[in-house]
């Protein structure tokens, strides 16, 4: 094999997968290397994909040409649409998925890619010349190229626990990489430490589902993809719940959790703890929704989402026994947390790439994330750029303006992370805009310029774009927006109305699209001005002294991230994951509230003094 590249990608998961990708469909000579070709796309955790937030992620990275999006079409079991009764800009896709079927399909298409060599090879050296990338040196061979993406996710320093015992571990039976850890210390990366988990597999047949409630089935035409699909529901899912019981059972052996205990040192995900974690933190909570949900399509295990753990298995069997419908259960693997490396995103460019080493780029869990489509998110953007440096090309930026992976890269390289990243839609200061319904039509432009989709889905694309802005030009036309949103439906989509009202044959994707610029009109000129308040107050000064804590129309959250930035302007305020622009609104008029007090106070001191 020749041994010259313009882009290496180092690890097979979900950032790995889209880095390569993306590099190899742009033209760059790319290799990926991966501990195990057999594992390539290998979910080790909830073989599920998207969601709120997770899932607008997943729609942008279909709109720019990425893999992950193909590979759910062809590997799901069941798909729903989270957060039906609200609004289209909060609703999310979710998708089953065929773990073994989604692992192996990864690693064919791959090698279907044009310009991408696939390798097995552990990375022991990153070559670099006057901190400049120059390759990577395997056990077995060296590789030359300008840029390098690593995407290590658990594996750097990987330690897996299972109650006090623990060994080194990237994964479930899957060495880690105990070398790469240093040598990137040595390139000039401050690196930290995390932890993450999962939980227990049942043995199906072991299970009672006559005491667990079936998740109703959905109607959808559409998937992640712009073109409709017919979409099946191939296997149930189902929801149980833990009791007191089961709690009483986790709070009598707290004693034995090694997170709880202090024998895990890497920070764990606040918005996925493990079950003990959480009945520690919420004790005056009854129960913790639980959801069985099938890992492949011979459906032998099933995962219990909700209660991953690091308790010791004797344990994992009590607690797991106790909860309606588990009374039989047979565990087939224990639960496990993983605490691993990872390099502070703070260090990095929004192209991803490392400010101390040229051509070095990061890519998905080594970056503080958590999560496929975090991951993947990250990986297209890295891969993109990679390929764009090598070809001495300008680099690509996408903003939190445009995009939900705008805004965990911005919140990544500005705020860096202390605990695991998730995305939420909370996180997006214009969701009204980021919706799933219009991200083809946001970002089709930059994906046609990069060569990353072709020419009839791009015309596709645009086509039904301006027929959308037709339809709405003419009955704004004739109508008020207050009428409009009385005809198309103020607590739902009116479909049938809106195809009416058209006069022309539209897509399902169109008819939200439609719908949601009517329904969300008043919030987008409200947030445009919000907007541009912020930015002509971005200077005002935030007092030393400012009382965060008990600033009405705050949410506790923000009240605490405040707290912790201790921001000294607006400027900085606005950089601060989560932040509204309402919220930054709320801010400035508080902060020249008190400015007109302070002055007020000046000028009646200097009157009395007179």
């Amino acid at each position: 094999m020749n041994t010259n590249f313009d882009v290496i990608v180092v690890g097979g998961g979900h950032a790995g997968i889209e880095a390569a990708h993306a590099a190899a469909k742009m033209g760059s000579k790319t290799l990926l290397l991966s501990l195990d070709l057999d594992k390539i796309g290998l979910m080790p955790c909830n073989p599920s994909i998207g969601g709120v937030g997770k899932g607008h992620m997943v729609f942008e990275i279909s709109a720019l040409g990425g893999l992950m999006p193909k590979l759910c079409s062809q590997t799901y079991l069941q798909a729903r649409m989270l957060n039906t009764s609200k609004g289209p800009a909060v609703q999310g896709l979710r998708l089953q998925i065929d773990k073994e079927a989604y692992r192996q399909l990864s690693k064919k298409m791959l090698l279907d890619v044009p310009n991408l060599t696939l390798a097995k090879g552990k990375v022991e050296e990153i070559l670099t010349q006057n901190s400049v990338i120059t390759g990577v040196k395997t056990q077995d061979a060296t590789y030359s190229a300008p840029c390098v993406v690593l995407t290590t996710g658990t594996f750097l320093n990987g330690l897996v626990h299972v109650g006090f015992v623990n060994h080194a571990a990237g994964r479930r039976g899957e060495e880690a990489v105990t070398t790469l850890s240093q040598i990137l210390i040595d390139l000039g990366l401050k690196m930290g430490r995390l932890k993450t988990g999962t939980p227990p597999r049942l043995k199906k047949d072991s299970l009672d589902f006559s005491k667990m409630e079936m998740q109703d089935q959905q109607e959808l035409n559409y998937l992640y993809e712009f073109y409709p699909q017919k979409v099946e529901q191939k296997l149930p899912c189902y929801i149980t719940h833990t009791n007191e019981n089961t709690h009483n059972i986790i709070m009598e052996n707290m004693h034995h959790s090694p997170i709880l205990t202090g024998n895990i040192k890497g920070k764990p995900p606040r918005y996925c703890p493990s079950i003990e974690d959480k009945i520690k933190r919420f004790p005056d909570k009854t129960g913790h929704h639980v959801f069985v949900e099938p890992e492949d399509a011979s459906y032998d295990e099933v995962y219990p989402a909700g209660v991953s753990t690091s308790m010791p298995l004797e344990v994992q069997i009590k607690f797991i026994q106790s909860i309606p419908g588990f009374e039989n259960a047979i565990i087939t693997k224990a639960g496990y947390a993983v605490e691993y490396d990872f390099v502070y995103p703070n260090q990095l460019l929004h192209t991803l790439e490392t400010k101390k080493v040229s051509g070095l780029f990061l890519a998905g869990q080594i970056n503080g994330t958590t999560g496929y489509e975090e991951a993947a998110g990250q990986g297209i953007i890295a891969g993109i750029n990679a390929s764009l440096k090598a070809a001495q090309k300008l680099a690509f930026i996408i903003s939190r303006e445009e995009s939900y992976i705008g805004i965990m890269i911005d919140d990544l390289v500005t705020l860096g992370v202390e605990e695991p990243y998730r995305m939420f839609t909370s996180r997006a200061e214009r969701r009204i805009v980021l919706r799933q319904d219009n991200v083809f039509y946001r970002l089709a432009d930059k994906a046609y310029a990069l060569g990353m989709i072709e020419s009839k889905l791009y015309e596709d694309i645009k086509k039904e774009d301006a027929q959308i802005q037709e339809v709405l030009t003419r009955l704004r036309s004739k109508k008020t927006n207050g009428d409009l949103i009385k005809l198309f439906g103020e607590l739902e989509c009116n479909q049938e109305k809106i195809l009416e009202l058209a006069g022309v044959e539209l897509t399902e994707r169109a008819i939200l699209s439609i719908y949601a610029e009517v329904k969300y009109f008043d919030y987008l000129k409200r947030e445009t001005l919000e907007i541009e308040k912020a930015q002509k107050y971005r200077m005002l000064i935030i007092p030393k002294d400012f009382d965060f804590k008990n600033m009405p129309g705050l949410s506790k959250e923000l009240q605490e991230k405040l707290l912790l930035h201790a921001p000294e302007n607006i400027a900085q305020a606005m950089l601060i994951q989560g932040m509204t622009p309402a919220a930054i609104s709320l801010l400035i008029f508080r902060v020249r509230e008190l400015e007109k007090q302070l002055s007020y106070r000046k000028e009646t001191a200097c009157q009395q003094l007179r």
